[in-house]
């Protein structure tokens, strides 16, 4: 049976996961695109996805027994996000550029991280970064 450091870090893994796909699939500098803000330009996709994306978020806030205040906090950048899918052309534009599930998963992360210390990435996830840096570095 897992213990609570175990779920924390594992809705903390979670968390990382939905940003990720959410609002950095493609990343250019401090700007990110993903699922959400592709699929706003779909009316219903994009609602859908948005909402449901959140309600995993906040369900592994839940699991990691997240503050309050984390909690609101979360639910406030995800029903700004996606009510603002809900309004055609200056809304899906708006949820394009508004990250709310990276801030999200942020908030959930920092109060994951205070609880229970620093979560360790799966060894994949970090190949992958450092094999980007490496590129990145290459470049300059």
């Amino acid at each position: 049976m897992a213990t609570t450091q175990e779920k924390a870090h594992q809705a903390w893994r979670a968390a990382e996961r939905i940003k990720r796909l959410s609002d950095r699939l493609v990343g250019v500098g401090p700007f990110g695109l993903g699922l959400d803000g592709i699929l706003a330009w779909a009316p219903v996709a994009g609602t859908v996805y948005s909402v449901g994306a959140g309600a995993l978020l906040v369900a592994a806030g839940f699991r990691a027994g997240a503050s309050i205040m984390t909690l609101g906090r979360m639910t406030a950048y995800l029903a700004f996000d996606s009510a603002s899918s809900t309004v055609p052309f200056i809304g899906w534009t708006v949820d394009t550029l508004f990250p709310g599930h990276l801030m999200a998963a942020k908030a959930l992360q920092k109060d994951i991280e205070a609880r229970h210390g620093p979560s360790a990435l799966p060894a994949s996830w970090d190949r992958k970064r450092k094999a980007r840096a490496s590129r990145r570095a290459v470049k300059v």
